[in-house]
């Protein structure tokens, strides 16, 4: 029998409902690569330095939890099983990222936001929007949402101090993940997105970092 038909919406339910646990629980994401940081050694950075890389990687750590919701989301209402599975396999991928950050906030001394409840909550029902409009404009959401991730990890990677060469690393390999999903997503078939629906995207991508930052 197949292991779609024997899970009851129930069932679905609690897949989901476990999923979004162990994505907002600190410390919960098991990577299955090592952290590009391991072996680097740890400099010696002023309080304020500490709590500014503080604020860029707990943002990061609430983009790969929005980044899980979407692909989940995305894949519960994907209509061709490829791209479900595409989605799942990234959403995969993306646990690495969510582990290295909770990490690397926790050297720092620090914490994941505490919003992040919140922001998976909105980005799952993004994600399983994009999936109910169609596949390529589902697909064309993923590359949207890696090009926009990219260009704020690039910005971060010019805010940390140089004697960081932890969080850099991190942010180097996450920014080339991130293009080849991007890249990926095009190359299945996305579509790309109007303008009003991108220009919406940064909007929330705003907000959602000004808030994190500290929160």
């Amino acid at each position: 029998m197949d292991t779609k038909q024997r899970h009851s919406t129930i069932d679905k339910f609690l897949i989901q409902f476990d999923q979004a646990l162990r994505t907002c629980s600190p410390g919960a994401a098991q990577a299955r690569r090592s952290s590009p940081a391991a072996g680097l050694s740890d400099s010696e950075l002023k309080l304020s330095d500490k709590k500014h890389i503080a604020g860029l990687m707990r943002i990061n750590h609430t983009g790969e939890v929005c980044a899980q919701a979407l692909y989940q989301g995305q894949a519960a209402t994907a209509k061709l099983d490829q791209v479900r599975q595409s989605m799942e396999h990234a959403a995969e991928e993306e646990v690495d990222h969510l582990a290295w950050c909770d990490e690397r906030l926790q050297q720092l001394d620090s914490r994941p936001s505490l919003l992040n409840p919140l922001w998976y909550g909105i980005s799952y029902g993004l994600g399983a929007a994009a999936g109910l409009a169609g596949d390529k404009w589902s697909l064309g959401f993923v590359a949207e949402t890696e090009q926009q991730v990219c260009e704020h990890l690039e910005q971060h990677q010019q805010e940390l101090p140089e004697a960081d060469q932890k969080s850099r690393a991190i942010l180097n390999q996450m920014i080339e993940d991130e293009r080849q999903h991007g890249e990926s997503a095009k190359q299945a078939g996305g579509s790309e997105l109007p303008l009003p629906i991108r220009q919406a995207m940064s909007a929330m991508s705003v907000v959602m970092k000004k808030m994190t930052y500290r929160l």
